[in-house]
Formats: C-alpha cells, structure tokens, sequence
C-alpha cells in the first residue's frame, strides 16, 4: 500500500489487500458488545472481546469510548498499549472503527474513531 496523507483523523491511502468486512454506518452501531483485532504477540492478528460503553459528538467528528473485556488481552498487556492505535473495532462482524486512544488512569478503557469519519475524510 501506500500513504497519502496524515492527518488528525488517520492516515490514508491504498492498501492492496481486503478483509472483506462490511463499514457499519452510525446509525448502525450501538452501545454493547464489540471486538479488536490486534496483533500483540508475534505476527498473527487475532479478535478480542471489547465493549462499547458510548457513542457521542465531540469537536472534530463523532467518536466513541470502550473497554477491553477480554481476560487473555487484559493478562498479556492490561488492556489497550502503544502500538494499538489502528486497530480495527468490529460490532456484528462488521468495522466501525479504530483504536485511537488510551485512558492512562484505566489502560482497559480507550476510545476510537468511527470508521464513516475516516472514509468521509479519505474522500
């Protein structure tokens, strides 16, 4: 692939791989069970279990707030690190975003940005 911008919502450009899920609009997506994919030991991305604890409006673009719930992401890094950022959320097997942040106090709560406002930014 390659990167043609950088910018406070993401980097974008093309990728020349698919993962074949499906973009979930806002509208879509609710408050309630999730996943991230990451990949934290080795090479191999794998899905973990996360909830999303709210979806709200903020200066900047809409975004969203979540926990990591899953016990084997929890034991090996405590919940969201470094290096995370970008990793896919899926609710229903479809992405509805990505991981951005990290609550420092609490690192098994983070936040992410909806998908719809990367797409709407990559034009």
């Amino acid at each position: 692939g390659n990167v043609e911008q950088n910018t406070e919502l993401g980097i974008y450009g093309h990728i020349f791989t698919r993962t074949g899920s499906i973009v979930v609009e806002t509208g879509d997506m609710h408050t309630g069970s999730a996943t991230i994919i990451s990949t934290v030991n080795g090479r191999e991305a794998k899905e973990y279990d996360a909830e999303i604890n709210r979806i709200y409006n903020e200066t900047g673009g809409r975004r969203m707030m979540l926990t990591v719930t899953d016990p084997e992401l929890r034991s090996i890094t405590g919940g969201i690190v470094q290096g995370m950022s970008g990793s896919p959320i899926l609710q229903n097997g479809r992405i509805v975003g990505a991981v951005t942040h990290v609550l420092l106090n609490d690192p098994t709560q983070g936040y992410g940005i909806l998908m719809e406002n990367m797409l709407a930014m990559a034009g």
